[in-house]
């Protein structure tokens, strides 16, 4: 069916779609559908679903806002296609590096911790921690409320306690207060004295005595004496600086407070009821901050912890670094700053000191009780016997004399957790701020001999320090149960709200593990994806167009059906979901499959199949052939796709794959390996004090669903500790192992290959990360032209002066910034994107400007330039590693996390810098590859293997797993429940064993 007899309220309709390599395509995209875009990588999937699909969305929103908004965006270019219908407003989830702030958190990249502050400042209820008590400030209504409960015509005296200001003494307050037009106070419940003749007593001392405000009865249905208590109240409030007193007299008679002298009748006198009121937020004589959304702010002064200043850490002397090894006693030396020569002399001093007390020199530090620490710590001063502390105190006094000293302080110092707030950032009163929940608790029960696990719910209190440090499994719980009044739940529903949503699909995107106090710098590149992706579902817009790239990226395949769920769940709203994707399970679960190919860059960009899951069993049975002779086998609507994937050619990539036509095949043999290196006693993050051999040599697999700790292993505990060893890692990195020990000399280098972006320069490109720009250059000046006019190397760089277009500076763009939306790109109207002088641009080598060269991918490259050795050599290893697509001029600040990750890799295969036995490690190096493309990349690594050197990759790709020598898989959980080696062995191996997520997917390789 032709698609311009397609319904664009039915369909998005993408007439002759010519965006970068796509080929004049047509495509009709059906609305509220889950659609996955797959293809070769280059091959165009991100130019129709980003570059054409989700600019014209831009576009015409743009369109939508004012004149006045319009006259600074009507350059805007409309995406170079025929035309585009049914288009929906869009939400694009795109594919960044996480960033490095180190304020930067889940809960404040997510929201949520904006809406815990606003939840926390309004229906959060300060507890006293002497007490326990409900810290309040008392009003006016509060102190009247309290007067209407008794009855009518009760007897009330309301005063105000006498305060002595500062420079003052008690007799010129009184006069002052005299002044003031008040005239009477009283010392105790009986005693009443005129002012006046109070100073002329001329006492010395100071008693505690009220200032008399009023005295009145309670008359609920008088206006007027209403009026008169709260006007009474209020001036006890000013006159006692916060505080009223207020006695009730339980009785009609006359007050028994009588003046000096007066009469009392003993059979008259009554109970008299007294209370204090204070208008200030305090109890237990704690005056407490009153809550504010500035209050739960680490990123605001006011907020912050006074002492990490809202960064969590602070770099002070560390206890694993003074004490690395806690299995060795004081005599044995565990206390690493008293060991050398003349250090020594102070453990010497320590130990003789004991005789005169009790302390165990020989038990290992370990096993020291509190009491012992502290004294190993702080010394014992009656003996006159020094600690560590008392050592670096030496250590500060002769630091600023001598350079060995300050190189000591510089050695024990490092990151440690903030000893105020342990970390949570705020400062220490904000945990005074509670609300209730109920928490799930497992108890532990021994019946009949037998162990039996419960879990029973819990009401609690928690601070907002207390929900950071939740995993968002607990935290979703607890707001699933949170415990309000009425009034605290009208006030919050809406917030409440907001959260839920939010922490829903954190819970369903498979990030239930984390914690909202965790960095995002410490997320995996995967983790960060889905981090984002919560993000923007959380809105949970209905009618929308969302547009995903690769939202599946470092999720085990266990849990990728969480992630399908949620993206049928946001289609089911009644939004159009379209995601760039290459993982097999999405598209078995896709209501429609886009191929776009066959090939990456030139040989892209056409339509190669659109169709579903079933389309696709069709093609592998071969059924479409027996539909010709058999009409009733397949509907009409299945036999136009599958007809329109015969008639270009019937080949594709993809469906090859998920055809299992072609697969990535396995080495003939796994390698042997004898040096290792041994990390003993890991305990970072979630780590359960594991053990374990890192194979030299040879290619291995970290793997494991998803927060299982396989970063934390590698990434923050094996990459620093062989770092420091080799020399290339800072020594006050905080220790959380035993030790990392093993053939770490027989190593040169470590490379940590994650997938942060190379550089965020948009002058930074593949042509010059590779090198390879000096000799396009140098070509370029060579021609004839360039030498008449006497260019050199440098006018054919947009970088020089001599060069760039003097409107642009080489930039190709203007950017226009908006204050309420993202910078807005407009090409440069001088050189129209070209970034070079118009006179530059006449220089033509082989019928190409160097802007051409720039617009080439790396394919074309090495076409173009095959009799350049120089420059084949910085090519081909692009080719090697699957990134013959990308275009010379790219910057490398817009490459996803995988291609730069292979960028890096690239760079290592060109021969620079790998002449030294080198430890690479890759990070989910997979990201954003095509099945067809992960065969280049696992040859790439292979071969650096092959030179000599060791890989260690962390990967859920089983193709990538299945090519490994060694495999070491994390689990079984992620969170809490994870942290666990659960297998060490080969790639067979692994896929043989029961009770494993990992095995459970190998397997289908190896069957």
């Amino acid at each position: 069916m032709s698609i311009e007899k397609l319904n664009p309220r039915e369909h998005i309709i993408i007439k002759g779609a010519k965006v970068n390599n796509l080929k004049n395509i047509d495509v009709a995209i059906p609305r509220n559908k889950l659609v996955v875009i797959t293809g070769l990588s280059g091959s165009g999937k991100s130019s129709l679903a980003f570059d054409t699909l989700f600019a014209e969305g831009q576009r015409l929103y743009v369109e939508s806002l004012s004149a006045y908004a319009r006259q600074f965006l009507g350059k805007m270019e409309k995406p170079d296609v025929e035309y585009i219908k049914g288009v929906a407003p869009a939400i694009a989830v795109e594919q960044k590096g996480n960033s490095k702030n180190p304020r930067a958190t889940v809960g404040t990249t997510t929201e949520i911790y904006d809406y815990l502050k606003l939840l926390y400042a309004r229906v959060g209820i300060t507890y006293s921690p002497e007490s326990g008590n409900v810290v309040r400030k008392d009003s006016i209504t509060d102190v009247i409320d309290y007067l209407n409960s008794f009855e009518e015509e009760q007897k009330v005296i309301i005063s105000a306690p006498i305060q002595v200001q500062e420079g003052r003494t008690l007799q010129d307050e009184l006069k002052i207060i005299f002044q003031k037009g008040f005239s009477r106070i009283f010392l105790r419940p009986n005693e009443i004295l005129e002012i006046e003749e109070f100073l002329s007593f001329n006492m010395t001392d100071s008693p505690q005595m009220y200032l008399l405000i009023d005295r009145a009865s309670i008359q609920k249905d008088s206006e007027e004496n209403q009026y008169r208590l709260a006007d009474s109240i209020q001036t006890a409030f000013y006159e006692g600086f916060g505080a009223c007193r207020i006695d009730v007299v339980n009785g009609k008679e006359e007050s028994p407070l009588t003046p000096k002298g007066g009469k009392k009748d003993d059979k008259k006198e009554k109970e008299i009821i007294t209370k204090t009121f204070s208008d200030k937020f305090e109890m237990d004589n704690i005056l407490f901050e009153e809550p504010s959304v500035q209050f739960f702010s680490f990123n605001n002064p006011y907020g912050a912890c006074k002492t990490c200043g809202g960064l969590g850490n602070t770099v002070t002397y560390s206890e694993k670094l003074i004490i690395p090894d806690e299995s060795l006693s004081v005599f044995e030396g565990c206390v690493a700053c008293w060991k050398g020569e003349k250090l020594q002399e102070w453990r010497k001093a320590f130990v003789y000191g004991t005789r005169s007390f009790d302390f165990p020199v020989h038990r290992a530090y370990q096993d020291l009780t509190d009491q012992e620490k502290h004294l190993l710590w702080h010394g014992h001063k009656p003996s006159n016997t020094q600690g560590i502390w008392d050592f670096f105190a030496y250590v500060e006094k002769e630091a600023p004399i001598k350079i060995q000293y300050r190189v000591i302080a510089s050695r024990f110092k490092g990151k440690v957790i903030c000893p105020d707030c342990k970390g949570t950032r705020l400062r220490k009163d904000a945990q005074y701020v509670k609300i209730g929940g109920q928490i799930s608790k497992e108890i532990v029960k021994e019946i009949d001999g037998k162990i039996i696990k419960e879990i029973v719910k819990e009401t609690q209190k928690c601070s907002l320090t207390d929900l950071v440090l939740m995993p968002i499994d607990e935290l979703f719980e607890f707001f699933e149960n949170i415990n309000l009044s009425a009034h605290q739940y009208d006030i919050g529903k809406r917030i409440l709200s907001e959260i839920n949503q939010r922490l829903k699909y954190l819970h369903k995107v498979g990030l239930g593990y984390l914690t909202l106090n965790r960095l995002t710098s410490s997320l995996s590149g995967g983790e960060f994806q889905r981090i984002k992706l919560a993000t923007a579902l959380g809105s949970a817009l209905v009618g929308s167009m969302y547009i995903l790239d690769e939202p599946s990226i470092g999720l085990h395949p266990r849990d990728t059906a969480k992630l399908v769920e949620v993206l049928k769940e946001l289609r089911d709203l009644g939004n159009t979901v379209i995601v760039v994707e290459h993982e097999e399970e999405m598209m078995r679960h896709a209501d429609q499959i886009i191929d776009i190919g066959l090939e990456a860059g030139l040989a892209g960009g056409n339509l190669v199949f659109q169709g579903n899951w079933e389309d696709i069993e069709n093609i592998k049975e071969n059924k479409f052939f027996e539909n010709e002779k058999s009409k009733n086998k397949i509907t009409g609507k299945q036999n136009d796709s599958l007809a329109h994937f015969y008639q270009q050619g019937g080949q594709s990539f993809t469906i090859d794959f998920l055809t299992k036509k072609t697969h990535i095949k396995r080495p003939e043999r796994v390698r042997d390996w004898r040096d290792f290196i041994y990390i003993e006693g890991a305990k970072a993050n979630n780590l359960k004090n594991i053990s374990t051999k890192i194979p030299l040599d040879i290619f291995t697999v970290i793997t494991g669903v998803s927060g299982s700790g396989k970063s934390t292993l590698i990434k923050n505990i094996l990459y620093p500790a062989v770092a420091r060893a080799l020399g290339q890692g800072s020594p006050q990195e905080t220790i959380e192992y035993k030790e990392v020990s093993g053939s770490i000399k027989r190593l040169q280098r470590i490379e940590l290959i994650d997938q942060n972006p190379i550089n965020r320069s948009s002058r930074s490109n593949p042509l010059t990360f590779t090198g390879a720009y000096d000799s396009v250059r140098s070509i370029f000046a060579s021609t004839e032209l360039a030498k008449s006019r006497d260019f050199a190397g440098g006018h054919f760089s947009f970088n020089s002066q001599l060069g760039m277009c003097d409107t642009c500076k080489g930039d190709g763009y203007i950017t226009i910034e908006m204050q309420f939306m993202a910078d807005i790109h407009l090409n440069c109207e001088t050189c129209k994107g070209k970034r070079f002088k118009k006179e530059v641009l006449e220089v033509l080598y082989k019928e190409k400007t160097i802007s051409d060269v720039l617009d080439m991918t790396v394919y074309e490259a090495l076409t173009f330039f095959a009799d350049k050795p120089a420059i084949i050599r910085c090519m081909e290893p692009l080719d090697k590693v699957g990134l013959g697509y990308v275009r010379l001029g790219q910057s490398t600040s817009t490459l996803s996390g995988g291609e730069a990750q292979r960028l890096k890799l690239a760079e290592f295969l060109q021969n620079r810098g790998i002449n030294e036995r080198t430890l690479f490690i890759f990070d989910e190096p997979t990201t954003g590859l095509h099945f067809h493309d992960i065969t280049k990349l696992v040859n790439a690594l292979q071969l650096l293997v092959a030179k000599g050197h060791t890989v260690i990759v962390i990967e859920h790709n089983m193709d990538v797993i299945q090519c490994a020598d060694w495999v070491i898989d994390l689990g079984k959980e992620g969170g809490k429940l994870g942290g666990h080696i659960t297998f060490e062995g080969t790639p067979k191996q692994l896929a043989i064993q029961e009770n494993n997520y990992t095995a459970q997917y190998l397997k289908e390789k190896f069957i």
